[in-house]
């Protein structure tokens, strides 16, 4: 039986005053969680605009939540180590009081624009600067208030830790709410005042906790009364553990969030998916008895892990479903087994806020791993499948089954591992069959992995081992037909594929092709001469009809804009004696599409071109107005949308820019997202006409692509011959579909009508 020190009987507190401090801290914990994480989205999207909308912003983003995390969990902990019940309490609202004469939400006005490079520390810098000190406040409460909770005197203070589970609940309902619920209804500015007004409830909240606090019989207060005043202090072996166990999943979840948002679209709704289900496990975990028992968890962390290989071995993400649903399931699982462990090993409540501060610090840490770490240091993704691999050191050490058979697995391992490994160096039968099976050759090492710790509960070193040799497969031979090459920035990470016998060069983002060009002709000799544009840019296509309509009304050189370079195809749409000006963001793209050895474009065509390089809202807007006779907006990143280039205010921008007969045209084709409706509307709301083209030819092959393509134009008479013609179809702005401004976007919008209506 526990040792603890009962207080006076007339000192017992009442039931109703019980009942009374579980609802007010419990409440209270609630509301700080949910503006905790609805914040996180809010300020990401007020952000995004000025690093072109990248998915790189969120991984950073998370960076600094988790390391502000960190910090209040340890202003949290040092605070409770002053006996006096007054002072954690005067100070804490004190610092709250001065959080909220900062808001509401708002960019530092004095941080200007992004830099040329460095654009991670600057994003940091930013954030620190803008929402720094509110945030940290918040990040203080859990921890805090569960400490409050416990000097209460409360009966369910010797385990306060379900409070973390009711922490984790509003923080994923704040995390749900925001995409279905305040993005698609609300402004932004309409959202930050909400949240102003959240931040002033919950101080008067915590006002009250520090009362019922103060208000407690001192007995109450004293520490041994209501946990285990003898438990020992968690050893550094044990701390280490949790960091670890903490740093996993959380490193996990910037890369699987990376990974599925790259594919469809630089927004909230994709982002708080993986970290409203990293934010489940905790609520699931830290139940007196939870929903999902930790031993089912662990006997599905393999399998999980095994899905990952097959999703990754796979390579494309051709179905949404497959991309959201069966990355996020295998994530959440692994995240269980890893949380699971921590709320099993979790010490009494007297050790409670350096728990927090162990979890907090290992979350910080796999932040930095996967969000600032994995991408100055690898070409390609790599942190996701190192992750997955660590993952199986998560679990806990077990007592092995058929130890005679086990014993000798090191040396079947090794001899596997060298019999996959070397005839990728080689040429031959063996290793034309061995990339034709990639995806079962992994596959099939990942499901060893899984029956090893079925069927034999081996090791956890040797799980790892397997894992690691699968997606070591993976990379060896990967999905790509072709030789890859990859170029990683903030920005992402691009493949140049040459494909097999060197006919063609292909620029991928994720899984989207973004341009190519052909090298070879069909009989294996060099193409000379002019590179012919292809894929969407063909002179048959939507944006190649586009760029002779334009000229041909115009009947002289043309000068044009053109935002976004990706292998540099448009500068052969350039003849001789116009004006051609490129907008991009990213330099490496610049340096990769400049390079004859990848594409010839560049280098044939325009071969002095200097692009402007920064995010073309902000550098797009200085130049001279009337300037354009075209602008074509082309600046995507695999399907992922910079959303601040397709609103009210970008359109506005453009139109500026135009001669009194120019045109914007604007590349909507998109997988996943039904974005002529967007485009149409935000030229309505600046009176200009729009004319939809649709291509389906069928003539895909060869990398000749259909493409969606939108044209706005003052007058008809402005486009020349595409308003007559029968592939052009003059489009009304939808009143259904509310236009997108600075202020306001819908993504979830775009996606149901993409499933609605398909690709129609």
């Amino acid at each position: 039986m526990d040792s603890i020190v009962q207080p006076a009987a007339t000192e017992q507190p009442s039931s109703s005053r019980n009942r009374l401090l579980l609802t007010v801290y419990t409440a209270a914990i609630f509301v700080s969680a949910l503006l905790l994480f609805s914040v996180q989205p809010l300020f990401t999207k007020m952000v995004l605009p000025r690093l072109g909308g990248s998915p790189a912003v969120w991984s950073v983003a998370m960076v600094f939540f988790q390391s502000l995390l960190l910090a209040g969990y340890a202003y949290a902990h040092m605070l409770m180590q002053i006996k006096s019940r007054v002072v954690p309490v005067v100070v804490h609202l004190a610092l709250l009081v001065v959080a909220f004469v900062t808001l509401p939400l708002g960019i530092a006005t004095a941080w200007g624009e992004p830099p040329a490079s460095g654009y991670a520390f600057w994003l940091l810098g930013l954030f620190v600067m803008s929402i720094g000190l509110p945030f940290f406040a918040l990040a203080a409460n859990n921890p805090l208030l569960q400490a409050w909770f416990v000097r209460t005197g409360h009966p369910d203070g010797r385990d306060p830790y379900f409070l973390y589970a009711s922490s984790n609940i509003g923080s994923f309902l704040a995390l749900l709410s925001y995409p279905f619920l305040l993005e698609p209804i609300f402004t932004l500015h309409t959202q930050n005042r909400l949240w102003t007004g959240g931040y002033g409830f919950l101080i008067l909240l915590i006002a009250a906790c520090g009362v019922l606090l103060l208000r407690s019989p001192k007995l109450a207060v004293v520490d041994a009364q209501t946990e285990e005043a003898n438990a020992p202090a968690p050893g550094v072996v044990t701390r280490l553990r949790w960091i670890f166990l903490a740093a996993v999943p959380s490193g996990l979840l910037i890369a699987v969030t990376a990974h599925i948002s790259t594919d469809v679209a630089a927004a909230p709704l994709l982002w708080v998916l993986p970290l409203s289900l990293y934010l489940l496990t905790w609520v699931v975990v830290f139940q007196s008895r939870p929903l999902l028992p930790h031993k089912w968890m662990l006997m599905l962390q393999p399998v999980a892990i095994a899905g990952v290989i097959f999703l990754l071995a796979f390579g494309g993400e051709q179905n949404l479903l497959l991309t959201l649903g069966g990355h996020q399931l295998c994530f959440f699982v692994i995240a269980m087994a890893c949380h699971g462990e921590l709320a099993r090993t979790r010490p009494p409540s007297k050790y409670l806020t350096g728990f927090y501060v162990a979890l907090s610090f290992g979350g910080m840490v796999g932040g930095l791993f996967a969000g600032l770490v994995a991408p100055f240091t690898f070409s390609w993704i790599a942190e996701y499948p190192i992750l997955v691999a660590l993952a199986a050191l998560c679990r806990p050490s077990v007592n092995e089954r058929f130890a005679g058979i086990v014993k000798w697995y090191w040396l079947v391992l090794a001899a596997l591992a060298v019999a996959l490994v070397v005839p990728s160096y080689m040429t031959g039968d063996l290793t034309t069959w061995l990339e034709d099976h990639r995806v079962w050759l992994a596959g099939a090492v990942g499901v060893l992995a899984a029956l090893l710790a079925l069927a034999v509960n081996a090791d956890r070193w040797k799980i790892f081992a397997t894992v690691a040799l699968a997606l070591a497969l993976i990379r060896i031979y990967p999905a790509d037909e072709g030789r890859v090459t990859t170029v990683r920035s903030f920005f992402g990470v691009h493949k140049i594929v040459v494909t097999p016998g060197g006919y063609f060069h292909v620029l991928m983002h994720g899984t989207t092709i973004h341009g190519a060009e052909r090298f070879l002709n069909n009989d294996g000799t060099p193409v000379t001469g002019r590179p012919e544009p292809i894929t969407y840019y063909h002179k048959d296509g939507g944006i190649g009809q586009a760029i002779t309509a334009i000229r041909e009304r115009k009947g002289a050189p043309l000068k044009v804009a053109a935002i976004g370079v990706g292998s540099g195809t448009l500068a052969c749409a350039a003849e001789p004696g116009e004006d051609w000006k490129f907008f991009e963001i990213d330099q490496s793209m610049v340096d990769a599409a400049r390079d004859p050895k990848n594409f010839r474009y560049i280098s044939s065509c325009l071969p002095d071109l200097k692009p402007v390089i920064g995010d073309a809202r902000l550098t797009f807007a200085k130049e001279p107005d009337g300037a354009y006779d075209l602008i074509i907006v082309d600046a995507y990143s695999s399907d992922a949308i910079p959303i601040h280039l397709a609103t009210e205010e970008a359109m506005k921008i453009y139109k500026d820019k135009l001669t009194p007969h120019g045109a914007v045209v604007m590349h909507v084709s998109n997988r996943h997202l039904d974005l002529e409706p967007v485009v149409v509307g935000i030229a309505d709301a600046n009176d200009l006409k729009s004319w939809v083209y649709d291509e389906d030819s069928g003539r895909d092959g060869d990398y000749i692509f259909s493409t969606d393509v939108v044209i706005s134009a003052r007058e008809a008479a402005d486009v020349g011959k595409l308003a007559s013609s029968k592939q052009w179809e003059e489009t009304d702005a939808d009143e259904k579909v509310r236009v997108w401004t600075d202020d306001y976007s819908n993504i979830l919008g775009a996606l149901y009508r993409r499933l609605r209506y398909g690709e129609q």
